[in-house]
């Protein structure tokens, strides 16, 4: 059939469904069973797992497991059911909104159901016509399918991290809303999720007084890992006040579902009554809102947990680059090992993992990242022992062997996509 929308996403499944065949229940959509935290099953066989949503062990610490489980025998998967605005809400909701708040030092906040979703609708509701968009050219995919929303001639995308860039893209910005009448909404992340930079904040705080706009930032990696008390990326680089709106998911330090935006009081109104994706979607389970403020209770009182993440973050970092491998500008707990090879190649460096060391962890390929470029994204947590660290960086000293003495090259040539 011609002019068919199934004819053609079959002949043309997109840049990552190609790999779905061959793929899938192996380095995609893997199959984890068992616990979690570091040592899961694969296909049966028990497993080093450093691809972990966990950085503070949170997801079996006992009183986060005895919280969630009354919260679940009390009331139930299901409450409450509806959208907050219509069908109500708890004061517990309420109440972790409230210390959500006090924690990351700003006047309000606001829960999402999902950060995916919740930061997406964000973008699209305070950004009118008339305004601009200045944000990073690696900034998440949530974010930047809430910019795309927006028209061309609103969005300024500036090199990663690069002041330069971000000052021409400013100046641009600045000169289309003299001619709209309208703002500039500032985008970047306190941590990147692939490469493990932090952004620039502090920098970018700074250029306010050059010029106007409000700063956005998505903390998702610096949410419980950064900063004296743990309250991000912005109270790490001294610059807490001067971010507008500040966001964050549970599922990293949190190691549950669910989001928050932080920002004054006027603003979360606003976002309160104009997200759709909060204000057409059924709220936050009570569950996970009972089970948070436990959680974050945890991390304001137990900083015991951030010095051992960061000890093990040291440990495996140091390790490898003492080896050899290129981890890039990482300056988070996310540790990026960068390989130059094909798809093919970075599989077979995984798949060896699997087999031969009973290693698993994440692949990141084009379009991701640039082509012939690898990313093997090893996430340490306090869960992980120094035993499991000395296991990985042994492993690696062999990858590293077998990247130089070609056999990587050629099991890549038996791999089939």
């Amino acid at each position: 059939m011609e002019n068919d929308i199934f004819s053609r996403i079959i002949k043309s499944s997109g840049p990552l469904g190609k790999y779905a065949k061959n793929g899938e229940g192996n380095y995609l959509f893997p199959k984890l069973e068992g616990q979690l935290g570091p040592n899961m099953f694969y296909n049966g066989k028990q497993i080093l797992n450093w691809s972990l949503n966990d950085y503070l062990g949170l997801s079996n610490h006992p009183e986060v497991r005895k919280a969630d489980a009354e919260a679940a025998a009390n009331y139930g998967a299901a409450y409450p059911m509806g959208a907050r605005m219509m069908s109500g809400h708890t004061k517990y909701h309420e109440q972790l909104e409230t210390e959500l708040a006090t924690f990351v030092n700003k006047p309000a906040a606001y829960l999402l159901n999902f950060g995916y979703q919740g930061i997406l609708s964000i973008v699209d509701s305070l950004v009118s016509r008339k305004d601009a968009v200045v944000y990073d050219e690696d900034v998440h995919a949530c974010i930047i399918d809430g910019i795309r929303l927006k028209q061309k001639q609103q969005r300024f995308s500036y090199r990663h991290n690069d002041l330069k860039s971000i000052e021409l893209n400013l100046l641009q910005a600045t000169k289309f809303v003299e001619k709209t009448g309208g703002g500039i909404l500032f985008i970047t992340e306190g941590v990147f999720g692939m490469q493990g930079q932090q952004g620039k904040l502090k920098e970018i705080v700074e250029l306010k007084a050059k010029f106007t706009f409000r700063l956005l930032v998505d903390d998702a990696h610096g949410f419980g890992t950064l900063g004296a008390t743990g309250s991000g990326t912005g109270e790490h680089q001294n610059c807490q006040d001067g971010i507008d709106l500040y966001f964050s998911t549970f599922t990293k330090s949190m190691a549950n579902a669910g989001a928050f935006v932080a920002a004054d009081a006027a603003i979360i109104t606003f976002l309160k009554y104009n997200l759709r994706s909060q204000i057409y979607a059924k709220a936050l389970p009570i569950i996970q809102t009972i089970g948070s403020l436990k959680r974050l209770a945890i991390i304001r009182n137990s900083p015991e947990l951030r010095t051992l993440l960061w000890k093990n973050v040291h440990a495996l970092q140091t390790g490898l680059t003492q080896r050899g491998f290129n981890l890039g500008k990482t300056n988070s707990c996310i540790t990026p090992v960068y390989i130059e090879g094909n798809e093919k190649f970075g599989i077979a460096i995984i798949n060896d993992l699997k087999i031969n060391f009973d290693i698993f962890l994440s692949i990141v390929i084009y379009p991701v990242v640039p082509k012939n470029v690898i990313l093997l994204r090893v996430v340490p947590t306090v869960s992980h022992t120094a035993l499991d660290i000395d296991k990985t960086l042994l492993a690696f000293e062999t990858v590293r062997k077998r990247i130089l003495d070609g056999t990587y090259e050629k099991l890549s040539k038996e791999i089939a996509l």
